[in-house]
């Protein structure tokens, strides 16, 4: 592990993946993945079921330990830590501290059944960023009037639409601040008639917000109309990356010839 800098300078991108994988015994799930992602990039990963899409988001949120390798959110170690002149893993306390850049929304919307979707967007800052409560409660309701949703801010989620429910769990993400935020296939378990809606948000996110985005998603449509990259993924590796007139309309790798030729006769 002492091969690996413990920080990458000024120039780092938001997102580096350094030789990562993951494995489950003998499974690999992440292959050796490199992985550069510029601030305010936005990402697109797409793949068939299985090729190790949302591993890479849940090994970015810290949600699951990396077999191999680094990860680096602005040019310091993600998952590392130094120690003795070298990289260790890192304890709780640093990836509590690293984990604060990072915000994820769930393909299930996550959220809290007992409380309303103003008091959702307000726990984390209060909880983890230590934010003045009314100061939480003055970012929460901007937010819900970003994703559309000011007027429900008193309703619990039980009285909210699967699209309102996934919109609030975005606003709840933003509120922490994230430089970084991670979309897994947040449309997937949603009726087809609101799926707009919540994409309509990812897109004014993209467009008008300084964030760095990585989205799993099987709307291929959608990550062609808003990605600055596109990672084709197959068997725990990026099989092809490039811009989306490049993957979409004329990829060279057979596999991904074959992934958007059924992408296509599905839809």
């Amino acid at each position: 592990m002492n091969d690996f800098p413990t920080g990458l300078g000024a120039d780092a991108p938001m997102v580096r993946f350094a030789k990562v994988s993951k494995r489950y015994g003998d499974l690999t799930i992440l292959d050796e993945l490199d992985l550069d992602v510029a601030t305010n990039e936005m990402v697109s990963i797409i793949g068939p079921s299985g090729s190790g899409k949302t591993t890479v988001l849940r090994l970015l949120m810290t949600l699951e330990p990396v077999s191999d390798g680094v990860i680096y959110v602005e040019g310091a170690s993600l998952t590392h830590m130094q120690r003795n002149g070298g990289l260790v893993p890192a304890n709780q306390r640093r990836l509590r501290q690293q984990r604060n850049k990072i915000g994820m929304v769930f393909q299930h919307f996550n959220r809290f059944p007992h409380m309303t979707a103003l008091e959702n967007c307000m726990e984390g800052p209060v909880q983890v960023l230590g934010l003045p409560k009314a100061e939480a409660e003055d970012r929460a309701v901007d937010l819900l009037d970003l994703v559309g949703l000011a007027d429900k801010k008193g309703e619990h989620p039980a009285r909210l639409s699967g699209g309102q429910q996934q919109r609030v769990a975005i606003a709840r993400a933003l509120a922490m601040l994230p430089k970084v935020m991670l979309l897994d296939e947040v449309t997937s378990a949603l009726d087809p008639e609101v799926i707009g809606e919540v994409l309509a948000v990812i897109r004014q996110l993209n467009s008008e917000h300084n964030l760095t985005m990585l989205m799993v998603t099987h709307q291929m449509g959608f990550a062609k109309e808003i990605s600055d990259l596109v990672c084709f993924f197959h068997s725990g590796k990026i099989e092809e990356q490039g811009k989306p007139g490049d993957i979409f309309g004329n990829p060279h790798s057979p596999r991904t010839q074959q992934f958007r030729s059924a992408v296509l006769e599905a839809g």
